[in-house]
């Protein structure tokens, strides 16, 4: 497979996946833009020989037939946008809006239909959890009951950047970390969120007054599920990973859980599935390969074949973030 593809923004690390995917596939990149030429850009642009580019108008050529973003947060509607005027599909890193006014600007996007767009929702592509996903179609849990999610994260403040802090260009904890969370349960489950109960705290960092460092939220999904997620960014920084993060599924006929990031008793790199349920012993579960990866879900999407991950996936996972992020009660220790 032979195609061009370039970047328009590039200040988080996600953006690698893209990258890499699409170079293993036989993809050929344009160059790199960042208006700010950013430390990640330039380190990005040796590692894998691609030029840094002056002017986004250098990746308007008809040659280049999908463009990767990492940029800020805010600023990925505008790269949509542009992206839509000039005929390009777009693959962004999460989160894709940061508030009302952005999720409405994507809906009309795919509303018009003229382009795909993608955003990096990585955990459907897990082999944990695409394993407790047949788990669940095929009844072994029973009726799924209640899912908790905990995602601590790893801060490391000295090392982000300012926008990182700035509740405008980021969006914040529940906007940029629950987003994997409201995919994933509407994914496992095939259940929208029908009430949402959000919580965000802010203990560090008085400096910057509008970032909060931990969230929850009680989620009602339409089918009965009940959801409880959890994120912080307390994660100490002596940590051989970036959280330790887990799934806790609770089913009729059983139980699972999954540690995403490994346990770290074990292997570090090892992603673990443990199940009980009313006729079988508590067992390791073995772990089914994704039978794609994430780049070529998008590129089968464009393509006019089956994906894993739609236009409505992307558009409502951001929709039930957003909401959650609005009502969300806060705590400032700092007031």
């Amino acid at each position: 497979m032979s195609f061009k593809f370039g970047i328009y923004g590039c200040e988080h690390g996600h953006i690698t996946v893209f990258i890499g995917e699409l170079l293993a596939m036989g993809g050929t990149c344009a160059g790199i833009y960042d208006p700010g030429r950013s430390a990640l850009a330039q380190k990005l642009a040796e590692r894998y020989t691609v030029p840094l580019l002056d002017d986004p108008s250098e990746l308007a050529d008809e040659s280049v037939k999908l463009i990767g973003s990492s940029a800020v947060n805010n600023q990925k509607i505008d790269i949509i946008e542009w992206c839509e005027r000039h005929g390009k599909h777009i693959m962004v890193d999460k989160p894709a809006v940061t508030g009302r006014n952005g999720l409405e600007r994507l809906e009309a996007v795919i509303g018009r239909g003229n382009i795909q767009i993608g955003m990096l929702l990585t955990e459907r592509f897990r082999a944990s959890t695409v394993t407790l996903k047949k788990a669940i179609e095929a009844g072994r849990l029973g009726k799924i009951v209640s899912i908790t999610m905990r995602k601590p994260h790893k801060l490391n403040p000295a090392s982000r950047p300012a926008w990182h802090f700035s509740k405008e260009q980021n969006g914040g904890i529940v906007i940029d970390l629950f987003v994997h969370d409201f995919d994933l349960l509407r994914w496992l489950t095939g259940q929208e969120p029908v009430n949402v109960q959000a919580q965000m705290a802010k203990h560090v960092l008085p400096e910057y007054p509008d970032f909060y460092d931990a969230a929850s939220a009680q989620v009602l999904m339409s089918g009965g599920t009940i959801a409880q997620l959890y994120s912080d960014w307390h994660t100490p920084e002596q940590s051989w990973t970036w959280g330790d993060c887990r799934i806790f599924v609770t089913g009729t006929e059983g139980c699972a859980e999954l540690r995403l990031s490994g346990d770290p008793s074990v292997n570090p790199k090892e992603e673990l599935y443990f199940q009980i349920t009313r006729s079988e012993p508590f067992v390791k579960v073995e772990l089914d390969k994704p039978e794609r990866n994430m780049m070529q879900d998008f590129l089968d999407r464009i393509a006019g074949k089956p994906s894993v991950l739609t236009h409505r996936d992307i558009l409502e996972t951001s929709r039930a973030t957003v909401i959650a992020d609005e009502q969300a009660m806060l705590f400032n220790a700092f007031r």
